[in-house]
């Protein structure tokens, strides 16, 4: 798995320009996201926010500025609803698409070419567990090189996700994964059709009525 801060450009190319770095978060969308139309489409999208603060909030964690990092991922949450620790480490070309309730958590990295739906989650298992592992040890996953996660699926724990995995709606994934691997939630059983009759348009059956000794019906 590469990443931006291991190798910034990837294949051993000099590191992009700022300047390029946005230009390329704009292309990547565009070839992803066939509802794209044009950049200046793109400039609105939640993802493009919470991408461009994330990295200016890791600029300011890298270098010991904790408070002013997350209050600009405070913000970014605030502004796209896609929550993006300072700590944590994303390659090139990542993409959240629609973005609405993401999770990623400090010690997550993410390889390049990465691409999440909405409402997934990149966490922990739990503080109490996490107090158990020694200091500094990563508590949440590691995500390999063009992997996809579906819609609503979550990934937990300090587990790996091998490249190339493809990660199905609403899967929970809590072990590692080799490279290319697939992981599909069960599909929901169909059932048969409801009685949409309403209660007080059905036809009463005066025979199956009962009344207590003493009484009638009028």
């Amino acid at each position: 798995m590469t990443t931006c801060e291991e190798n910034p450009a990837g294949n051993g190319e000099k590191p992009l320009s700022l300047l390029a770095k946005l230009r390329e978060d704009v292309a990547t969308v565009l070839a992803k996201d066939p509802a794209a139309r044009s950049r200046a489409e793109v400039l609105l999208y939640p993802h493009i926010h919470a991408l461009w603060t994330y990295r200016m909030a890791n600029w300011l964690w890298k270098r010991g500025h904790r408070v002013s990092a997350r209050a600009l991922s405070l913000l970014a949450r605030a502004v796209s609803g896609i929550e993006i620790h300072p700590g944590a480490t994303i390659g090139r070309r990542f993409f959240i698409d629609h973005g609405t309730a993401v999770v990623i958590g400090e010690t997550v990295e993410i390889g390049e070419d990465v691409m999440l739906y909405h409402q997934v989650t990149l966490g922990s298992v739990g503080w109490w567990k996490d107090l158990r592992r020694p200091s500094g040890s990563r508590r949440h996953p590691a995500v390999g090189d063009r992997v996809i996660i579906g819609t609503g699926a979550s990934v937990l724990g300090p587990v790996t996700v091998g490249s190339d995995c493809r990660i199905g709606a609403h899967s929970i994934v809590l072990d590692d994964l080799p490279a290319h691997s697939r992981v599909v939630a069960a599909a929901s059983d169909a059932l048969p059709p409801l009685d949409t009759t309403p209660l007080d348009t059905a036809p009463l059956d005066s025979s199956s009525l009962r009344f207590p000794e003493g009484t009638h019906a009028s």
